[in-house]
């Protein structure tokens, strides 16, 4: 077995959009969302396509097409100092396929993504989340406040940026 550590990839894995698409061109997954590619990965059995941010609520309602039916999670990774600097990521289900979907967006410093609300309105809170902690702004969005940190405080603290102790 290979040491994720050392070696991240696993044998099979495959990774980019043509590398993906040709392999598994016939993945319910790669079907519907084929417009919204613009890269891919298949690794561990799992697959990740990334989407630009201004198609995320159009390559959400093309994989609800598709099958998946169900958002398990909305979250971020801050890849400060590295532009675009923060990846949201989109776990779907399909319960009817059996199979798992992340959809990923890249976005920039102070670049807004539209909120997925009004395809899954369940990504209200993880979106409210995402935006507390790490900063990126959900646009059409029905109440965009801090969810875990107080009203009042300063910044967002797992921004990678964000001092050890908090601002003083």
């Amino acid at each position: 077995m290979a040491d994720p550590i050392t070696n991240p990839a696993t044998p099979e894995a495959i990774f980019g959009k043509d590398a993906v698409t040709a392999a598994m061109a016939d993945h319910v997954a790669i079907v519907g969302l084929a417009d919204f590619i613009t890269d891919a990965k298949w690794d561990r059995q799992e697959l990740t396509l990334t989407v630009a941010p201004e198609t995320i609520v159009a390559a959400c309602e093309a994989a609800k097409a598709a099958g998946y039916n169900f958002m398990e999670d909305v979250t971020a990774v801050d890849w400060y100092p590295t532009e675009p600097r923060f990846q949201i990521t989109y776990s779907l289900l399909s319960h009817t396929f059996k199979q798992r979907l992340r959809v990923v967006a890249r976005v920039s410093e102070g670049q807004t993504i539209a909120s997925i609300t009004g395809v899954w309105p369940a990504a209200n809170f993880y979106e409210r989340e995402v935006f507390d902690l790490f900063g990126v702004t959900f646009t059409g969005h029905p109440r965009l406040t801090r969810i875990m940190m107080p009203d009042n405080w300063n910044g967002h603290p797992l921004r990678k940026d964000y001092p050890v102790e908090g601002y003083r």
